[in-house]
C-alpha cells in the first residue's frame, strides 16, 4: 500500500509538530518561505522541505500537489490558509485542512457547507477556549480529554506533597471501580503504571475512566472545597479571552473579565451578556483586592504576550487565588510557567496541532489526544475482526503489544467496561489506550 502523501504549508510550531508526528508513517512534504527553516527541516526530519509560497500553484506543483492525499495549511495567516486549500482543490482531490484563528471565519465556513475548498477548518482560539473550560472542571488537572462519546475521560494530574496518594503504590491508591492508572511522568521519565509503581510528590499521573471516577479522584487528591471552580476571572479580552468567557457563559457560568483598553472592554461587554467586564490594568493590586479577585477559584490569563500572562498569573497566585491557567505562544515556556507556580500552561498552537493530527490517524482511530507535549498519546479505536485484541483477554492481548501500552477503558454498546486482566475484547468494542508516542505507528498496525 502506497504511503499517504501529506503537504504541510507553514513550518511554524503547528506545522513542525504535525510533520514530526507524521514523518515515520507518511510521505511528508513541508513548504515554508523561510530558507533557514527549510534547511533545518531538511537535516532534522525525514521530510521533503521546499522553500516557496504555498498560495502559488507553482510551489504546490513542486510539492507534488497532483499526488497529494492531504493538504494542511498551517501558516499564521487565516486568509493565506484558505487560499492554499482552494488552490489545492483546483489541482487535486486531496483532503484539505485550514488552520484559522478567527471564529467568525470558522462560522462562515460552517454556514457555507464546506466553502472555499476547505474540507475541515480548525479554529485555534476556539480550541484553546474549549481546552481551558475542560481543564477548569477538574481541580489539579493539567490536561483533560473525553473519549467514547463522553463515556470515558482521560486526565493528567500533578500530585502535591500533601495529597493522600503521595508516596503510595498504584495498588494502594486504586480504590476506584471504573478508573485505570495509565502512566506516571516524573521529571523527564515516563513510567507505565503497574500495581507496584510508587506515586511521588511532584509526579504527573495519567488516569483513564468514567467521568465520575476521574472527578472523584480529582476531589480526593486536592484540598476540600476545590472540587468545583465557581468564581472565574479572565484577564485580557484578547480573542482567546473573549472566546473563553463565551465558553463559560455557554455552560451557565457568569465569569468576570478584566480588560485595560476602553474600546475593547466596551466591545466585549456588549457581546457577552452574562460576563461582568471590568476596565482596568490587571497588574493594579489595589484594584484586584478591591474587586475580590483574590477570592476567585480560577484566574485565566489571556493577555497578548507570554511575559504578561506569566506576570498576571503569578500576581494572582500571590494574592491567594487557588488556581491559575496561563496561555503561552512559545511552547518552550510551558515548563517554565509551571515551575514558577502557574498551575497550567496552555499553548494554542499545540492544541491546534493535536486536533489536526487526529485526522491523519482517521483510518485507525476515533480520537487521539497528546500527553506531555506528545511524549505519549491516548487513542480511541474501534476493534475490528482482525485486531490483535479481538476475542482475547487483556492479559493475552497486551503480551503481544509493546510494554508501553495500557488499555485504559472499553466502551461496548454504550456501556463502560473497566478493563481487567481477564476482560475479553470483542469486535466492535471501542478501546481507549495509552501509548508511548515512539511506538504509536507500530501499535496502530496491529490494531
Amino acid at each position: 500500500m502506497a504511503a499517504v502523501r501529506v503537504i504541510i504549508v507553514g513550518a511554524g510550531e503547528v506545522g513542525r509538530s504535525i510533520a514530526q508526528n507524521l514523518q515515520a508513517s507518511h510521505e511528508v512534504v513541508v513548504v515554508d518561505r523561510d530558507e533557514e527553516i527549510v534547511e533545518d527541516l531538511t537535516y532534522s526530519m525525514d521530510v521533503l522541505a521546499i522553500r516557496g509560497n504555498g498560495t502559488e500553484i507553482g510551489t504546490l506543483r513542486e510539492a507534488g500537489i497532483e499526488d497529494a492525499d492531504l493538504v494542511i495549511a498551517s501558516t499564521d495567516n487565516d486568509e493565506s490558509n484558505v487560499v492554499i486549500c482552494g488552490a489545492a482543490k483546483t489541482k487535486s482531490d486531496a483532503f484539505t485542512i485550514a488552520r484559522v484563528r478567527r471564529r467568525t471565519l470558522l462560522e462562515t465556513w460552517q454556514g457555507s457547507q464546506g466553502a472555499f475548498g476547505v474540507d475541515f477548518m480548525v479554529c485555534t482560539d476556539l480550541l484553546t477556549a474549549q481546552t481551558i473550560f475542560r481543564i477548569s472542571g477538574l481541580p489539579a488537572a493539567q490536561d483533560v480529554n473525553m473519549f467514547a462519546g463522553g463515556l470515558v475521560r482521560m486526565a493528567e494530574f500533578e500530585i502535591g506533597g500533601d495529597s493522600p496518594v503521595a508516596d503510595r503504590s498504584v495498588q494502594e491508591a486504586d480504590c476506584y471501580d471504573s478508573m485505570t492508572f495509565a502512566a506516571i511522568f516524573r521529571d523527564d521519565e515516563m513510567i507505565v503504571a503497574s500495581g507496584e509503581s510508587i506515586i511521588r510528590p511532584g509526579d504527573r499521573v495519567v488516569v483513564i475512566g468514567s467521568p465520575d471516577s476521574v472527578k472523584g479522584f480529582a476531589s480526593d487528591i486536592t484540598s476540600p472545597g476545590q472540587d468545583e471552580d465557581k468564581e472565574i476571572v479572565i484577564i485580557g479580552a484578547s480573542e482567546i479571552g473573549f472566546q473563553t468567557a463565551r465558553e463559560f457563559e455557554d455552560h451557565g457560568y457568569k465569569p468576570r473579565l478584566i480588560e485595560r483598553d476602553h474600546e475593547r472592554a466596551r466591545e466585549v461587554a456588549e457581546a457577552l451578556p452574562n460576563t461582568i467586564v471590568m476596565e482596568s490594568d490587571a497588574t493594579d493590586t489595589e484594584f484586584l483586592v478591591r474587586e475580590h479577585v483574590d477570592e476567585a477559584d480560577l484566574v485565566v490569563a489571556t493577555l497578548d504576550g507570554d511575559e504578561k500572562n506569566l506576570l498576571a498569573s503569578l500576581l494572582a497566585k500571590r494574592l491567594g487565588v487557588d488556581r491559575t491557567i496561563g496561555v503561552i505562544e512559545n511552547h518552550q515556556y510551558a515548563d517554565l510557567f509551571e515551575q514558577v507556580g502557574v498551575d497550567v500552561a496552555i499553548n494554542p498552537r499545540e492544541e491546534t496541532a493535536e486536533e489536526i493530527i487526529r485526522f491523519t490517524h482517521a483510518d485507525h482511530t476515533e480520537k487521539i489526544a497528546m500527553v506531555e507535549h506528545d511524549r505519549a498519546e491516548v487513542i480511541e479505536i474501534e476493534v475490528g475482526e482482525d485486531s490483535v485484541l479481538t476475542n482475547r483477554s487483556i492479559a493475552e492481548a497486551t503480551a503481544d503489544l509493546p510494554e508501553c501500552v495500557v488499555i485504559g477503558a472499553i466502551s461496548r454498546g454504550g456501556e463502560l467496561i473497566t478493563p481487567r486482566g481477564t476482560t475479553v475484547v470483542e469486535p466492535g468494542d471501542h478501546v481507549v489506550l495509552f501509548v508511548d508516542a515512539a511506538v504509536l505507528d507500530q501499535v496502530l498496525e496491529g490494531l
